[in-house]
């Protein structure tokens, strides 16, 4: 079928089908659950659900529905699982790609995957409710009597039951319709991207929570269509704010184990002790087997951000001025300055003269194997450098946007020797793989690993060459 299917193609398509599922939001998640859904099949083995990507009549959004409709995801991936996923489900006909609004008067399930973005601006912070709550009207309007509507987005806890019901229960109203026509429920995501992208969506735990019985049990049986249950069982909670509340905790405590491990890791190098060495043996004690790493910084969107998530519920939904977060608010300032740790490592070996410098980065992304720049420590690290004149060109094999003009992003990666320092900042397979000692040849140059990127027989190449010489973040100087 053609680019962007109307409502009526939706209408003509969906009687081979037992339900309707339209995702809005065709994102890093939105398009990863697109194609999770087209895959889910019933006992005979038949694909259950017509599954409509939605996305907004903009530029971006048009270029994504395109993409997907051509069998191209949205975004850089390594996942060749997700990739042949959604050419698989276009080829069997129960995926499709659209701008038109018109399709959600058909959705027996409507999932929200649209963005919910923080004013950094703002002091304190602040939600941007405005785009979501368009979405959220948007669905309330036209969405069938019967049909269950499911937030994914990550959100400040209380936003589905004082945001989301009332602007579907006033829609209904105005339609005629009973307040609970449409079911209301919340269910978050825990996507992974990168080489196991769509595994993490099928293949993990997720917690649900409805805003009555009913709802609950709606979102309870689609997701078991969906998810593997017998595997990784779903976990319901009593209420939708538990339920976000699970979300925003989850990963504020990752962020506050990172923030403690940054000091440590100094504290490490101080002493010639190599930490992962230690974090692997503590980790031997299972209930520490989650235990944090030191590295280059916190990037992408969900821990530099949903951290905050509670204090914005506090003040937005529920006015209590009594309830504050100083340990992760702390955590986030040292999330957010930890890059400056590898920049003073730079001046360090580079005898404390920045100016002029040529240093490469290898890694723009803010996680392994995926192109996602959105708050990327690797860009907080070039822009400090470039403030103290030194001449900065990254690296990256997947990443495709990048937000600092000053510094130069390549698609090739250059030679080592032209540059004096190099910093390994995402462990992309690309760098793993890399044979140092064709790389870096003979060239006098040092290598700073500041995130765990080097194997041991990588450390081991760089320490045979003459002039290279090796400082690790969390280890120091090799």
């Amino acid at each position: 079928m053609a680019y962007n299917p109307r409502a009526a193609d939706v209408a003509a398509l969906a009687k081979g089908f037992e339900a309707v599922v339209c995702i809005q939001g065709l994102g890093f998640v939105g398009s990863a659950m697109a194609v999770a859904v087209a895959e889910a099949t019933n006992d005979e083995g038949q694909s259950r659900y017509l599954v409509v990507g939605v996305e907004r009549d903009l530029p971006i959004g048009r270029l994504r529905a395109e993409s997907m409709m051509r069998g191209d995801l949205p975004f850089a991936s390594e996942d060749d699982r997700l990739t042949s996923g959604l050419r698989a489900a276009l080829n069997r006909g129960n995926l499709i790609t659209t701008c038109d609004d018109g399709v959600y008067q058909y959705a027996d399930v409507a999932i929200v995957d649209v963005n919910l973005d923080l004013d950094f601006d703002n002091s304190p912070v602040t939600a941007d409710l405005m785009h979501f709550t368009r979405a959220v009207q948007t669905l309330a309007d036209v969405m069938p009597e019967g049909s269950l509507l499911l937030v994914e987005t990550t959100v400040p806890p209380g936003t589905t039951t004082e945001l989301v019901l009332p602007i579907v229960r006033e829609a209904l109203r105005r339609r005629g319709l009973d307040d609970h026509a449409i079911a209301v429920a919340h269910s978050y995501e825990r996507v992974m991207p990168g080489l196991r992208h769509l595994e993490s969506i099928v293949d993990y735990w997720r917690v649900y929570a409805g805003v009555d019985d009913r709802s609950s049990e709606m979102c309870r049986a689609f997701l078991e269509t969906v998810i593997n249950t017998d595997q990784f069982p779903l976990a319901r909670l009593a209420t939708p704010t538990a339920s976000e509340t699970a979300k925003v905790l989850e990963n504020s405590f990752r962020a506050v184990t990172i923030a403690l491990m940054d000091e440590w890791g100094r504290f490490g190098e101080r002493l010639g002790i190599d930490m992962f060495e230690v974090i692997d043996a503590i980790r031997m004690r299972p209930t520490h087997a989650n235990m944090r790493e030191p590295g280059l910084g916190v990037g992408g969107y969900c821990l530099t951000k949903d951290p905050l998530f509670p204090q914005v519920s506090m003040n937005t939904f529920f006015r209590d001025q009594n309830v504050d977060f100083p340990m992760t608010d702390l955590a986030l300032v040292v999330n957010r300055q930890m890059p400056r740790t590898t920049m003073r490592v730079l001046e360090d070996v580079l005898e404390g003269e920045l100016q002029g410098r040529k240093i490469l980065i290898l890694g723009a992304s803010y996680r392994p194997d995926v192109g996602d720049t959105r708050h990327s420590p690797s860009e907080t690290l070039a822009h400090l450098l470039v403030q103290l004149g030194a001449h900065v060109t990254v690296h990256d094999p997947l990443a495709t946007h990048w937000e600092l003009p000053e510094a130069d992003i390549v698609a090739e990666l250059p030679e080592a020797r032209h540059f004096d320092a190099v910093v390994l900042a995402v462990a992309h397979s690309a760098y793993v793989g890399l044979d140092l000692r064709i790389w870096l040849g003979d060239g006098r140059i040092w290598v700073v690993d500041a995130n765990h990127v080097l194997t041991g027989k990588q450390r081991a190449q760089i320490n045979e060459l003459p002039d290279v010489r090796l400082f690790s973040i969390g280890r120091g100087y090799e």
